[in-house]
C-alpha cells in the first residue's frame, strides 16, 4: 500500500506526474497516483521541484472519510483540456486502503480499515525511486488511538522462589506485557490481583524505557505448608479509560533440604511358608520426606546389625524399599528373622524400621497364585481413576501347582468394595479381578483385597491387593448459601468487614481448594480475599449516593478443567442521620415595597435533606428576626435580617441556618418639603446696584423618600412684578441669581416649583420667593400689604387656570340628561356603603388595636437642614418674616 514509518505513525506513498506521451513510472510498493497531461511543458512547468503533501488521519476511520483533495492542495488547474486525471494502480481489494476521485484528486478511505499497528510494524523506511519524473510525496499520518490492550507473551507466567528466600528479595518477571500502541497508550504499570500477604509487585524502567515487573517477597515462605501461589498479574496502559491485559502468575516455591525421612510404619511383621519360591514379594517399607527433588531422595539399607545370612536371603531394594525372598527356604522347621532397615536422606540421621520374618513349617508344596496386572500397578499397589466405568479389569490371577483335575481347589476374593473375582472363560486356572460399580474417591479412597486360594487339604494361599482410587475434578465448589444478604450502615470505616463467603469442594488436594473471586458486575470498591472468602469494602459507603449493591461472586477450584459455582451478594446500605438540611441557596434576598400589608407572602424558602424517613423530615423556625406589621422605608430601617433554622427529625437531629435579607423598596409617597424660604410672606431686600450674575438667594427643600424619589428639581413657573427674566434659578441646587440689571424698583415675586423624580408620577410643592428691589426698606407695612395681595393674586390665578381647563370640557347636563334620577340612586348607594364601611371599620379597629401592640414602632427620621454658613448669616440679616 505504500511506505510506512511506525515511529511517527506515518503512512506515505509517492505521487508521480508525467506527460502521457513519453513519461514512465517506477514505484516500489508505493501508493502510485498518475496525473496525466498532454503537454510535456505543462508537466515540467508545474513540477519543477518535488512537492510533498502530508495528510494526518486517525486509524479506524469508516469507509468514505475524506483524507484530502490533492488537486486543490497542489494548486493544479483542473480546467485544462485535456483534463487532469488522477489514477491509482490496480491492487487486490484487501490491499486497497484508499480510493481516489479521478477528476478532482480527492482521496478517501476505502472499505478496508486502516490499522496503524498492522501497517506500521517497525520503524524502517523504504526510499521511492523514479526516472524522468518529478516526484510528489503523499503522506498520510495515522494518529495512534488506544485500541490495543496490553498482551502477555503467554497465558501463564511461572516464577520460582526458594522457600528460604529472605524478605524483600526481588525476582524479575521476564515475560512482561507488550502493547502495540505508542507513548502514553503503551504499558504504564503492573499490579497483582491477590498478593496473599507475602508478595508485592514493583515496576522498574530500563534505559530503553521498557517496564519490567519485579516480584518482591514480603514474608517468610514454607514449601511444605504451601508449594505454590496462583494469582493474576495485570498490565495497565495509560489510555482514558485504561485497557488491561491479564495473565496467570504461578509462583512456585522451590524446595530446600529442611526435612528428614520418616517411616510410615516402624514395625512390620511378615509370615511365609518354608517352601516359598524364590523372588516372592514379602513386604514394602515406605518412608517419606516432605522435601522435593534431590532433597527428598530416600535410600534404604540394612543396619550393620543384620547378619550376612539374612542379607543374602532377604533382598532389600535400596530405591523402592521392597523386600523379596532371594534364596530358597526348604526346611522342615520354622525360623525367625529380625531385619533392621534404615532410611537415609541427604544430610539427615537415618530413620529406623524393624521387619520381623516368621518362617512356617510346611509338609508339601502348596498351590501358587501369580497376579498379572492390567491396571497401573507399582509394588503391589493398583491405582485407578474414579472416572473408570463399571467392569473395568484390574488383574488376572493364574493358579498353578494343583493336581491335574484341580478338584477341590477354590479361588475366592475377601474384602469389601465394588469388586469381583470370576473364572476367566477362555483360559483354565485364570481368574479376572474387575470392578462392579463406578468408584468414587469422595466416598472411599482405598480398598484392601485378599485373593485366597485353598487346596483340598485346607491349605490357604493369600495374595494381598491394595487399590488406590485417584481423585479427579468431578465436583464443583458448593456455596453454603446461594444468596448472601448483608446490611451495613453508611459512613463505615474503610476496609470494613462485610461477610465471609463459604464454599466446599469434595475433591482432594488442589482440586478441592477453593478460590473466591468477584463477578464482573462487582464494583471496584469491594474486595474479596481469594483464599478465605472474606468480603470487605475499601471505602465509606453513602446511602444517598447508592442504597443497594448487587453482584455475583464465584467459587473456583484448582482442578483441570476448573469447576466453579456462583452466588449472589446483596448489600443494603442503612441510612444514618449524616446529612443536615440544606437550603437551596446560601442566603435569600427578598424585595418588599414599603407600606406592605401584614401577613403577606414575600418569598419561598427551598430546603432539602438527602436522608430518608424521619431523618429527612425538616421543620423551619425563625431564630432571630423582627415582627413587621407595615414596612415604611421612610420611617423604619431599610434592611431586615432574619435567621431561619431548618431542623430534621433524626436522632440526634441536625440543622442548618440561612439568612434572609429583606430589602425595603421606597415608594414615592412624600412630596418635597420646602425648608427655605420659610413662608410665602418672606422677602429679601435686593439693591438696585446689584450686578448681574450675583447669587441672590436659594430655595432649599428636602424629600423623605430615597433614591430617585428624593432627587429634587427646581423651576420658576410664574413671575410677578418687575422686568421679565430678571432672575433665574439653578434646577439642581435651587440657587437664584440675577440675570440683568435692575432698573425698576418694587416687589418681584417668583413662584418656584419644587418637584422630585419619583415614578410613576413625580410629586411637587410650590413656594413664593419675594424680592424687594430698593435702596432701603422704608415702610414694612406697605411691603406686607403688597406681599399679601401678591400671594392672593397668584393663588387666584392658579385656581382660575384649573377652572379654565375644566370649563373647556362638556357640561354634566349634556352628558347626563337624567341627572336627578342618577343623583337619587347615588345617594342611596352611598348611604348603604357608609353603613357597611362603618361596621367593618369598627370590627377591624378592635382587632387592629390589639395586633398593633406586637408591631415595631416607627422611627421618626429627621432630615437636617442644609445650611451654608455665609448664606445662612446673610439670610438671617436680609429676610424678615412679616
Amino acid at each position: 500500500m505504500g511506505t510506512f514509518h511506525s515511529t511517527d505513525s506515518l503512512m506515505s506513498g509517492s505521487l508521480f506526474v508525467k506527460p502521457p506521451c513519453f513519461c514512465t513510472v517506477s514505484v516500489f510498493q508505493g501508493l502510485c497516483i498518475l496525473l496525466l497531461y498532454t503537454s510535456p511543458l505543462c508537466c515540467f512547468a508545474n513540477f519543477s521541484q518535488a512537492k510533498e503533501l502530508v495528510y494526518k488521519i486517525k486509524e479506524g476511520l469508516p469507509s468514505g472519510t475524506l483524507i484530502g483533495s490533492m488537486g486543490s492542495d497542489l494548486h493544479l488547474d483542473l480546467s485544462l483540456d485535456p483534463h487532469v486525471l488522477f489514477n491509482l494502480p490496480q491492487k487486490m481489494p484487501s490491499d486497497q486502503y484508499v480510493t481516489l476521485n479521478s477528476t478532482t484528486g480527492q482521496l478517501f478511505t476505502s472499505g478496508n480499515e486502516i490499522d496503524r499497528e498492522t501497517l506500521c510494524p517497525d520503524s524502517s523506511e523504504y526510499n521511492q525511486g523514479c526516472q524522468y519524473f518529478q516526484l510528489v510525496k503523499v503522506k498520510i499520518l495515522v494518529e495512534d488511538v488506544n485500541d490495543n490492550r496490553p498482551r502477555f507473551p503467554t497465558g501463564e507466567i511461572r516464577v520460582s522462589v526458594p522457600e528460604n528466600t529472605q524478605v524483600n528479595a526481588r525476582f524479575a518477571v521476564e515475560q512482561s506485557a507488550t502493547d502495540p500502541d505508542l507513548g502514553f497508550h503503551g504499558v504504564q504499570t503492573y499490579w497483582l490481583v491477590n498478593d496473599f500477604g507475602v508478595f508485592t509487585l514493583d515496576v522498574e524502567e530500563n534505559e530503553g524505557g521498557e517496564l519490567t515487573p519485579f516480584l518482591i517477597v514480603t514474608d517468610e515462605l514454607d514449601r511444605e505448608r504451601r508449594e505454590e501461589y496462583v494469582t493474576d498479574i495485570i498490565a495497565e496502559d495509560g489510555g482514558l479509560p485504561p485497557l488491561l491485559g491479564t495473565a496467570t502468575l504461578r509462583i512456585i516455591i522451590t524446595d530446600v533440604n529442611d526435612n528428614c525421612p520418616q517411616f510410615t510404619e516402624s514395625q512390620v511383621n511378615v509370615t511365609l511358608c518354608g517352601n516359598t519360591t524364590k523372588g516372592e514379594h514379602l513386604s514394602r517399607l515406605h518412608a517419606f520426606d516432605p522435601d522435593q527433588g534431590a532433597n527428598a531422595v530416600i535410600s534404604y539399607a540394612y543396619s550393620d546389625r543384620v547378619p550376612r545370612e539374612a542379607r543374602a536371603l532377604f533382598h532389600l531394594d535400596r530405591i523402592t524399599g521392597v523386600i523379596k525372598l532371594a534364596g530358597q527356604i526348604n526346611t522342615a522347621t520354622g525360623k525367625f528373622y529380625k531385619l533392621t532397615v534404615l532410611a537415609n536422606g541427604p544430610g539427615c540421621v537415618p530413620a529406623v524400621a524393624t521387619v520381623t520374618v516368621h518362617v512356617i513349617r510346611v509338609a508339601s508344596g502348596p498351590p501358587v497364585i501369580t497376579p498379572r496386572y492390567i491396571a497401573a500397578e507399582k509394588d503391589g499397589v493398583v491405582t485407578m481413576k474414579e472416572s473408570e466405568p463399571p467392569f473395568s479389569p484390574i488383574a488376572f490371577f493364574t493358579v498353578s501347582n494343583t493336581d491335574q483335575r484341580g478338584q477341590g481347589t477354590e479361588c475366592l476374593l475377601e474384602g469389601s468394595g465394588p469388586f469381583r473375582l470370576t473364572p476367566y472363560k477362555l483360559l483354565k486356572n485364570e481368574y479376572l479381578l474387575e470392578t462392579t460399580e463406578p468408584l468414587d474417591h469422595e466416598q472411599r479412597q482405598d480398598y484392601e483385597l485378599t485373593v485366597v486360594l485353598r487346596n483340598p487339604r485346607g491349605l490357604a494361599i493369600k495374595t494381598f491387593v491394595k487399590i488406590l482410587v485417584l481423585d479427579e475434578n468431578d465436583n464443583a465448589p458448593v456455596f453454603k448459601q446461594s444468596l448472601y444478604e448483608v446490611s451495613v450502615e453508611e459512613n463505615n470505616p474503610p476496609n470494613s468487614f462485610l461477610t465471609q463467603l463459604q464454599a466446599t469442594d469434595q475433591d482432594s488436594e488442589a482440586r478441592g481448594e477453593v478460590i473466591y473471586t468477584l463477578g464482573s458486575d462487582a464494583p471496584s470498591i469491594f474486595l474479596l480475599e481469594r483464599l478465605t472468602g472474606v468480603l470487605t469494602v475499601s471505602t465509606s459507603l453513602d446511602r444517598e449516593e447508592k442504597q443497594t449493591y448487587r453482584f455475583m461472586v464465584r467459587a473456583v477450584d484448582r482442578g483441570t478443567p476448573r469447576r466453579e459455582s456462583i452466588a449472589t451478594v446483596v448489600i443494603t446500605v442503612l441510612d444514618r442521620n449524616d446529612n443536615s438540611p440544606r437550603f437551596i441557596n446560601k442566603d435569600f434576598t427578598f424585595f418588599v415595597p414599603e407600606n406592605f400589608p401584614g401577613f403577606g407572602e414575600i418569598g419561598v424558602l427551598s430546603v432539602t435533606d438527602a436522608d430518608a424517613g424521619e431523618n429527612g423530615w425538616v421543620a423551619l423556625s425563625i431564630v432571630n428576626g423582627s415582627d413587621i406589621f407595615v414596612i415604611d422605608a421612610g420611617a423604619q430601617q431599610g434592611t431586615y435580617y432574619l435567621w431561619i433554622e431548618a431542623v430534621d427529625g433524626g436522632e440526634p437531629s441536625l440543622s442548618c441556618l440561612t439568612v434572609v435579607t429583606v430589602l425595603l423598596l421606597d415608594v414615592n409617597d412624600n412630596p418635597p418639603v420646602v425648608l427655605f424660604p420659610q413662608s410665602n410672606q418672606s422677602y429679601m431686600l435686593v439693591l438696585p446696584s446689584t450686578l448681574p450674575g450675583t447669587s441672590i438667594t436659594e430655595v432649599y427643600a428636602v424629600d423623605k423618600d430615597t433614591g430617585m424619589n428624593a432627587v429634587i428639581a427646581y423651576s420658576i413657573i410664574k413671575r410677578k412684578g418687575g422686568e421679565p427674566g430678571s432672575f433665574d434659578i439653578d434646577p439642581d441646587t435651587g440657587n437664584i441669581t440675577l440675570k440683568r440689571e435692575l432698573s425698576d424698583r418694587g416687589l418681584y415675586s417668583l413662584l418656584v416649583k419644587v418637584s422630585d423624580h419619583g415614578q410613576p408620577e413625580p410629586l411637587h410643592s410650590t413656594v413664593l420667593v419675594n424680592l424687594f428691589v430698593n435702596e432701603t426698606v422704608s415702610n414694612e407695612s406697605y411691603i406686607q400689604s403688597l406681599l399679601t395681595g401678591e400671594e392672593a393674586e397668584i393663588q387666584m390665578e392658579e385656581k382660575q387656570w384649573y377652572v379654565g381647563k375644566l370649563t373647556e370640557r362638556p357640561s354634566r347636563e349634556d352628558l347626563f340628561p337624567c341627572q336627578p334620577l342618577l343623583i337619587a340612586l347615588s345617594v342611596t348607594c352611598l348611604g348603604l356603603f357608609c353603613i357597611v364601611v362603618t361596621l367593618t371599620a369598627y370590627i377591624c379597629c378592635k382587632k387592629l388595636k390589639k395586633w398593633r401592640k406586637c408591631q415595631m414602632k416607627r422611627l421618626e427620621v429627621e432630615m437636617p437642614l442644609k445650611v451654608n454658613g455665609d448664606d445662612a448669616d446673610r439670610k438671617r440679616t436680609e429676610i424678615s418674616n412679616i
